[in-house]
């Protein structure tokens, strides 16, 4: 279905498209099933579908088109993390260590112009402007569920485009087996990397499959809007079966390379960080266990902790990528 955006963020469908035919063949089956007294789980259905088509932008920032993504696995029913708790609760320690630092820092981060280096054991090394970069393939609107490593998390509609699109564009070597990449490092713009809490820039990587899984997500912006700074504007990376600190943001360079990248949780604490950080219930942290989560906007006193999935719900998706492996070890 196409749908028309105004600036007061209310959708308005296409006249020719009042009534188009997964509608009107939804309709039938409702009849169907009502016919049948098996209308339960039909209506279930229409309501989640109805829940996803009413995340409206929040008209704070530049509007974002976008279309419901196609790959398997990437939309979630479940409900949407509001706005406000999204782009308040952050880690992104370049500007500031405590959640609420990076939305109340980052307005000193200046986004324009940008752009991406993208450089190392490709055929096709490039430095991408952000516009280029945003215009390497149709965006594609997806709702992930994030979890970071602190056991809470959140359901975000993120707007991007599969990271494996720019992969293919840049023509990676035979020999190249990693990407890297790294986020900017300003102590101008961003306070906090004046400190030593991390060894700067901020570096995370991913084995090249992983990058170049469906699910993976270059990203430039959630909620129908463009990312707000303390998101990891202007471009970021999501991989949503990874605990949240592998999604690089603010990103300025994307390297190919034949060694496993050093990654800066991992150099700062690699007791506690492995280099792949999947979603694992069945691996605590050191310092707690990583068994249950709290999702965001579900903490009241008497909230209950949900049960933290394997590979944050995408078991079907990825679980393939790590066959064999000791997840264990490899943590």
């Amino acid at each position: 279905m196409l749908i028309k955006r105004n600036d007061d963020g209310f959708i308005h469908p296409l006249a020719s498209e009042i009534t188009p035919p997964h509608v009107y063949h939804g309709r039938r089956e409702l009849l169907k099933a009502l016919a049948a007294g098996a209308a339960g789980p039909v209506l279930a259905g229409w309501a989640a579908r109805d829940a996803l088509a009413q995340v409206q932008r929040p008209g704070k920032l530049a509007p974002l088109a976008a279309v419901r993504s196609t790959v398997p696995g990437a939309v979630t029913m479940e409900k949407v993390t509001s706005y406000k708790d999204a782009t308040t609760y952050n880690n992104f320690y370049e500007f500031g260590t405590d959640k609420e630092d990076p939305a109340a820092n980052a307005h000193t981060l200046k986004t324009s112009p940008w752009s991406v280096e993208v450089e190392g054991l490709v055929k096709k090394p490039a430095r991408y402007a952000l516009e280029d970069l945003f215009k390497l393939s149709a965006q594609e609107e997806r709702i992930y569920r994030l979890r970071c490593v602190e056991g809470w998390s959140m359901v975000i509609p993120w707007i991007g485009y599969s990271l494996s699109k720019l992969i293919e564009k840049v023509q990676p070597q035979g020999n190249a087996k990693f990407v890297e990449f790294t986020t900017l490092a300003d102590p101008n713009m961003m306070p906090g990397v004046r400190s030593r809490v991390l060894d700067w820039p901020y570096v995370e990587g991913l084995r090249m499959d992983e990058a170049m899984h469906p699910l993976t997500l270059l990203t430039f912006g959630m909620y129908g809007e463009v990312l707000p700074n303390q998101n990891g504007a202007p471009v970021r990376v999501v991989i949503p079966w990874k605990y949240g600190f592998k999604s690089a943001k603010s990103l300025v360079r994307i390297r190919f390379t034949d060694r496993q990248p050093a990654t800066a949780w991992n150099k700062a604490a690699p007791n506690e960080y492995g280099f792949y950080s999947n979603v694992n219930p069945n691996v605590d942290h050191p310092r707690w266990s990583q068994a249950t989560e709290r999702r965001i906007g579900e903490d009241g006193l008497f909230a209950k902790r949900r049960k933290t999935l394997m590979f944050n719900g995408y078991e079907a998706q990825v679980g393939q990528l790590y066959a064999g492996m000791d997840l264990k070890k490899n943590f």
